[in-house]
């Protein structure tokens, strides 16, 4: 039987770490890609994602958006059910939006657990939270893993600023579905 000895501190040590230089595949396009979207509950973030998943379809020839939930709970990252769910219906997915601690770091560690599983994930986070989403990417062993950010708050834009920071945040969610990878 063997121990481990935990970090209380939720740190990662330099012996835990794990690279993700292994991040999912990336396709040359997202042509024919079926797009899932995983909200996180916060106001603002299904309306987002939402339109950043017709701009992919309809500008960027992904086939449709396929899969949609909702998360129980914004602050616990998405556990082995949903990404198996994920795994079967989509090609990429697009979650987020990180717009308080907790969800940031909640949507980091998805992000990571859809890479780790094959998936390519671009995560949204506001500004006002790399230091969180960072602590996370440690925690979770992939100090390295990127992210988009977006200018803080998104949870107070009116439904057509919402539409334009999706439209203005979209060549940098195609850039973190395709090609090498980020």
């Amino acid at each position: 039987m063997s121990h481990a000895i935990l970090d209380p501190t939720g740190r990662a040590t330099a012996t835990d770490a794990v690279s993700l230089s292994g991040l999912a595949p990336r396709r040359a396009d997202l042509r024919g890609a079926r797009v899932g979207l995983l909200d996180n509950t916060k106001h603002n973030a299904m309306l987002f994602l939402t339109e950043v998943g017709r701009l992919l379809v309809s500008e960027h020839g992904a086939a449709d958006v396929s899969i949609v939930e909702t998360k129980a709970s914004f602050s616990v990252p998405v556990g082995d059910d949903i990404v198996s769910r994920y795994r079967e219906a989509c090609d990429v997915v697009i979650t987020g939006v990180g717009d308080c601690g907790s969800c940031s770091a909640a949507a980091v560690a998805d992000g990571i657990n859809f890479e780790r599983a094959g998936i390519p994930a671009a995560v949204v986070l506001t500004d006002a939270f790399l230091t969180t989403g960072r602590t996370m990417a440690r925690v979770q062993g992939a100090p390295d893993y990127e992210w988009i950010t977006t200018e803080h708050p998104m949870a107070v834009l009116d439904p057509e600023q919402v539409k334009s920071r999706a439209r203005m945040l979209l060549p940098e969610v195609v850039g973190s579905l395709v090609g090498s990878g980020r």
